[in-house]
């Protein structure tokens, strides 16, 4: 196999040894905290450290799990590895597809990666999990997704899944790690009785982890089914910390086409839960706000069927009225205050809230508080005690400052 060097500062690798039928101690190698600010504006993802990458897939029957996300400076993981002559058996790919062109929610099916000829397996599809049988010609899986930082986020759960898989096939996993571009921690937390393919864990809306610390919490605090362990490694960030600014190189999907919505996100996504349209099936997905029936709203957008992007998108074909969210300050928060001011300005109050949104919020109680009249103030006061709680889970599985 080609011998890969990359120039790099310092090496930072998670090394976790952990299986279903023990306990061993894991180790991990933290990023210095101490890097220059100029150093930090620069991250190397995990992707991008081929030198550490390589050698664990000497002689390995290898599958990814990626999307069209998985980049090395514009050139695709699965290109790179099997022009480097990499024995890569299939990809496993989640939602929206290998290559991203899919739309949220839309099924994606197996199928032929024309580029490479590799086997696509969808995890969005008949499965959200590997089966054993999938995993039967497989040494090594890679997982490598940008994610954006909120619990609905489905790329997480899929990294569930694929850890819960390893770990009942004996298969060992490498997380090539990426920057959470929204990296605080807010939002009321997941409650059991919610649990579903939009928020599989105990967490706020904003978690403020990576994929890698991600992968560390459902290990370490027992998530996977009947408590397995997976065993895996994590290739660490380099140069970045939680409070980095961080712009995406390419949209993690196709209804998040800049930064600007990706911050926006985690507040915004709540109103799929409503009748109050957020840009779907135009060209500013999360990035406008409005309904057919708010005509005292001066901004207009008419949202239409687009291919890969909104397949029958709410309010097809009607004007909407609302507000465009393109150039506002975005707060490092989840910002209730569209939230409640649609709630407010909507005619139909009992029409506001559709079946999805308690699984969104991950509790009843948001709901609930919205229509009692409560305050944005008094409402982020109910979350305290539990993101107090869960900010000290965290703090166990942080791997950057």
């Amino acid at each position: 196999m080609r011998k890969i060097v990359l120039v790099s500062i310092v090496v930072a690798l998670v090394s976790i040894q952990c299986n279903s039928k023990n306990n061993s101690q894991s180790t991990r190698t933290k990023p210095n905290p101490r890097q220059s600010a100029a150093v930090q504006s620069n991250p190397i993802v995990g992707a991008q450290q081929l030198d550490i990458l390589l050698p664990k897939l000497s002689g390995k029957r290898v599958a990814l799990v990626v999307n069209h996300t998985s980049l090395i400076n514009k050139t695709h993981l699965a290109d790179t590895l099997k022009s480097l002559g990499v024995n890569l058996k299939k990809v496993f790919a989640p939602e929206h597809g290998f290559r991203g062109n899919a739309a949220d929610g839309e099924h994606v099916s197996d199928s032929i990666d024309q580029k490479t000829g590799i086997l696509v397996v969808s995890l969005y599809g008949k499965g959200r999990k590997p089966t054993p049988q999938q995993l039967a010609d497989v040494d090594i899986l890679i997982f490598d997704i940008q994610d954006v930082g909120a619990r609905f986020y489905t790329y997480i759960s899929t990294l569930h899944y694929v850890m819960e898989a390893c770990a009942e096939n004996g298969k060992n996993l490498v997380v090539l790690d990426r920057p959470n571009p929204n990296g605080y921690v807010d939002g009321p937390i997941l409650q059991p009785e919610f649990k579903s393919f939009i928020g599989m864990h105990p967490i706020p809306i904003a978690h403020g982890l990576t994929i890698g610390e991600i992968a560390l919490m459902i290990n370490g605090e027992g998530w996977l089914e009947a408590k397995k362990k997976c065993a895996f490694e994590i290739i660490t960030i380099k140069n970045w910390k939680h409070d980095d600014a961080y712009s995406l190189p390419v949209k993690p999907s196709p209804n998040l086409p800049n930064d600007q919505a990706v911050r926006l996100y985690p507040s915004i996504c709540l109103f799929e839960g409503t009748v109050i349209s957020l840009g779907r099936g135009t060209q500013m997905p999360f990035l406008v706000l409005g309904n057919p029936e708010l005509k005292e709203l001066k901004f207009q957008f008419t949202p239409v069927d687009i291919k890969g992007m909104a397949n029958n998108p709410p309010h097809e074909n009607i004007v909407c009225y609302g507000i465009d969210l393109r150039t506002v300050t975005v707060e490092r928060r989840v910002d209730l205050k569209y939230l409640l001011r649609f709630y407010a300005l909507y005619p139909d109050k009992e029409k506001f809230f559709i079946a999805s949104f308690d699984r969104l919020a991950g509790t009843s109680v948001l709901k609930q508080q919205i229509k009692d009249g409560l305050t944005e103030d008094h409402i982020r006061a109910s979350w305290k005690q539990d993101l107090d709680r869960y900010k000290i889970m965290r703090s166990k599985y942080l791997l950057y400052p």
